[in-house]
């Protein structure tokens, strides 16, 4: 481990690395994704790849879930000690769409990804309709609700939201079971697009339950105010 060029990362005035991860043995470019000091000093320890979501706003270990883990055989630091280029071998596959790489879009040609998407079950369904709300912004309004939702912005997405809550509440009220599910999971949903063009992933919002649990309601309501 080089310790000269390990401290010649300045992490003050990049906190955020972006990190390119590459297979060790064809050199296919799997995914780009950021470490911070902490992820960085993890990986090296481990020899496996950790990660800083930006979206999650937290720590992550590439494979903790799915368990499509990266050993990381090789890591170098770019010239101008901003960038790092890590050599892994990969266990599964990189992507969370279940491809091999995150790169298949390809935009020179057009042309369909040559790998289709495959289903992870260790991702949770919330995680998995964040990322294709994500790659909904990019795809055509006539053939993607959500990509129609999120180019008409705020007020078309909050409306929604608006009007599947007062769908859920009428049914709650007529003690409709079946129909309650089916509202609850469509407020679920366009909450989830709405989180998602402000860029904000659901995990935040799990979080933010486990910090208020346990806690009365007038301790939450005095931890607002002290924020």
């Amino acid at each position: 481990m080089s310790s000269s060029l390990l401290n010649s990362i300045n992490w003050n005035k990049t906190p955020l690395l972006p990190v390119i991860a590459q297979d060790a043995k064809n050199g296919e470019v799997l995914m780009l994704a950021y470490m911070n000091e902490e992820a960085l000093s993890l990986t090296l320890q481990t020899g496996l790849a950790h990660y800083y979501s930006r979206s999650r706003e937290s720590l992550w270990k590439k494979g903790e879930t799915s368990g499509h883990l990266q050993h990381v055989k090789e890591a170098y630091l770019d010239c101008d000690s901003d960038t790092l280029l890590l050599k892994v071998e990969q266990e599964g596959v990189a992507c969370h769409t279940g491809r091999s790489s995150c790169f298949f879009n390809r935009i020179d040609v057009d042309e369909a990804p040559k790998e289709s998407a495959k289903d992870i079950p260790a991702y949770s369904i919330s995680d998995k309709i964040y990322h294709i709300i994500q790659e909904r912004k990019h795809a055509d309004p006539k053939s993607s609700y959500v990509a129609s939702l999120l180019q008409k912005g705020d007020n078309s997405i909050l409306k929604k939201v608006v009007e599947e809550a007062g769908e859920f509440c009428f049914a709650c009220k007529d003690n409709d079971n079946k129909e309650i599910i089916y509202e609850a999971a469509d407020l679920m949903f366009h909450a989830l697009v709405a989180l998602g063009a402000k860029n904000i992933h659901p995990s935040l919002i799990s979080k933010e339950l486990e910090r208020r649990f346990g806690l009365s309601g007038i301790e939450e309501k005095n931890s607002r105010n002290e924020r």
